[in-house]
């Protein structure tokens, strides 16, 4: 089952309070608090997020995080891949991607068509859209990857 691990949903929350009021930071603490999520975990996350440069970290008593780009130049794909490296459907798609099933197998093809989909979706999902995106706007991409898988997976599948 394709799945987003904890700390890039943790991280994917954090970089969109943050953009919700981006002349502002907010400390770790601010964050953990106002969503639930553990303070030790979320510290971690924001630190990779800071060294790999989606945030800037801001010292002193009113220290604490804010973006380092717009949030319109940042992507949900690079965010999740920062934090928890590839997104990998199937293993066909790494560098080993040879299997027992290999030569015989006949949803390759179509896991990879699902897998292009999937990743360019993400990419093309920024901060920006996911703070302005609710689940009942019909314009909020972020709603919209079954539909995306759906159209790409061939029905023989």
């Amino acid at each position: 089952m394709l799945k987003l691990t904890k700390k890039a949903d943790y991280g994917l929350i954090a970089l969109k309070h943050l953009s919700l009021a981006p002349a502002a930071s907010a400390s770790a603490k601010e964050i953990s608090a106002a969503y639930g999520i553990p303070l030790p975990l979320l510290a971690k996350v924001l630190q990779n997020l800071a060294r790999s440069g989606f945030l800037r970290s801001e010292h002193g008593t009113n220290g604490g995080y804010r973006l380092a780009r717009e949030a319109a130049l940042i992507n949900a794909l690079e965010v999740i891949r920062a934090i928890d490296g590839p997104i990998i459907l199937t293993s066909c798609f790494t560098e080993h991607g040879a299997c027992d099933q290999s030569e015989r197998c006949n949803v390759r093809e179509p896991l990879r068509k699902i897998h292009e989909g999937i990743l360019g979706l993400l990419e093309s999902i920024t901060i920006a859209d996911m703070s302005e995106g609710q689940p009942g706007d019909p314009d909020a991409r972020l709603y919209a990857l079954p539909a995306v898988v759906s159209r790409q997976t061939p029905t023989s599948v």
